[in-house]
């Protein structure tokens, strides 16, 4: 189909251009046999005064002659009633005594079939001589030019026709190349990127925009296949604890009992439960789908998780949150301050600060603690998929490594960001820049 859609565009392009080329050159062919055949009758109606004028200074000069005397020209001589007073051989043998017409312009008429231009003058106040001049070399010349463009247009067009498809032939060449190099592209060849000609034209520019399409699929796919492999091993992980507990307690029923195995089970299916909402979750963010839109005092949220987190006995500073508003679906954002201060609290030594400040047309919220921190070269990693840095590899120790994405995920999805550097105690901080919403009320 490519090859069929390539040849395609080679002949419309070389049908084009002929098109082209052949409406140029019937339009220029015309117009030359017009000009020149316009020159041409006027060169000869010239000659023919001239040759009149000629005759008429013969005919009154002394010892003039009359039209009789006449054997190469047909002329007539004629008088005021328009008969013929005198003629020359050549005249009376092809006309008689039909006179020739009269005008002071010069007119075309046939005699014997041939075209002849014929012009009149006054002589003697009483008499009109009359000339008529053959115009056959007019004609001669006039249709030798029309058979040299009949000839020569047909030719030209064809030249143009088979130097434009060779032209679009070598100029579409790197097109099959690339068209051939992409046909063998699959799933497992992501990789192969399609050769860019030395040329900066925009068959340049559409391999260099081909390949970062490439790029972009090929990281797309390694993604969705470290992302497959992750979840299916986070999701083995409690159903294989589950399992081993259950035969477990089937083989040896005196070593587990049924209040230590629905306890595990209980805590595997909360843990399985909870990657399956996070993924699903997920899912909708790459969707597109934000929730509802409304005013969130960000405050409020902030100062709940405060009270939460110091329910569990940490030293959490809520003393930099100020009144602010965003717009946004308070349950996710709701979810991304709570993924951030469990992060915190996960990583912290004892301490852990929230804040929300107003800044111009933005409100921004910060999440810091007084753990390890994170080191500088796995700040923009963290918020991957299912990435655990190695502190956190331990399942005791944190969750499925799906909340920082989910916080990435929400903040994108309310038009914000987040980033993450050193907190006030070398710790962990992370910053999530959202739009301010209108005044509070």
């Amino acid at each position: 189909m490519a090859r069929r859609l390539w040849r395609s565009v080679r002949g419309r392009t070389t049908l084009g251009a002929t098109l082209v080329v052949a409406v140029a050159l019937l339009l220029g062919a015309f117009s030359f046999y017009g000009v020149l055949s316009a020159s041409i009758h006027g060169s000869t109606e010239r000659a023919a005064e001239q040759r009149l004028e000629e005759l008429v200074s013969r005919f009154d000069g002394p010892g003039r002659r009359g039209p009789d005397q006449l054997d190469d020209d047909l002329v007539q001589l004629l008088g005021r009633d328009g008969v013929v007073r005198a003629a020359s051989e050549e005249a009376a043998d092809a006309l008689g005594a039909t006179p020739l017409p009269v005008d002071d312009d010069p007119q075309v008429v046939r005699i014997d079939g041939k075209p002849m231009v014929v012009v009149s003058e006054d002589v003697d106040g009483d008499q009109t001589l009359v000339l008529a001049v053959p115009m056959d070399e007019d004609a001669e010349t006039l249709s030798t030019v029309a058979t040299l463009l009949v000839i020569a247009v047909p030719a030209l067009l064809l030249l143009v026709a088979v130097t434009t498809w060779l032209v679009t032939g070598r100029a579409l060449r790197p097109v099959t190349r690339i068209r051939q190099e992409v046909e063998g592209i699959t799933a497992e060849r992501l990789d192969h990127r399609v050769p860019v000609p030395d040329t900066a034209d925009e068959i340049h520019s559409l391999a260099v925009t081909m390949n970062g399409m490439l790029d972009r699929l090929d990281a797309a796919a390694t993604a969705q296949r470290r992302f497959v492999s992750d979840a299916s091993h986070e999701l083995r992980s409690p159903l294989a604890t589950i399992r081993q507990h259950a035969e477990l307690a089937q083989a040896h029923p005196e070593v587990t009992s049924i209040d230590e195995l629905a306890e595990v089970v209980s805590e595997e299916g909360l843990r399985l439960q909870g990657i399956v909402e996070s993924l699903l979750l997920l899912a909708r963010l790459d969707e597109g789908v934000a929730g509802s839109t409304e005013p969130v005092d960000l405050d409020d949220v902030a100062l709940a998780e405060v009270r939460r987190l110091r329910a569990t006995g940490l030293d959490v500073d809520g003393s930099g949150i100020r009144a602010a508003r965003t717009v946004g679906d308070p349950r996710l954002l709701g979810q991304l301050l709570r993924n951030l201060a469990d992060n915190a609290a996960r990583h912290s030594n004892g301490r852990v600060a929230i804040g929300v400040e107003p800044q111009a047309a933005h409100v921004v919220l910060t999440v810091e603690d007084d753990g390890a921190g994170i080191p500088p070269e796995e700040r923009d990693r963290i918020f991957e998929r299912f990435v655990r840095l190695d502190e956190a590899r331990s399942r005791d120790a944190g969750g499925s490594g799906l909340g920082l994405a989910i916080a990435h995920g929400i903040a994108t999805a309310a038009l914000g960001a987040i980033t993450v550097d050193t907190s006030r105690w070398g710790g962990a901080r992370f910053t999530v820049t959202l739009p301010l919403a209108g005044p509070l009320s």
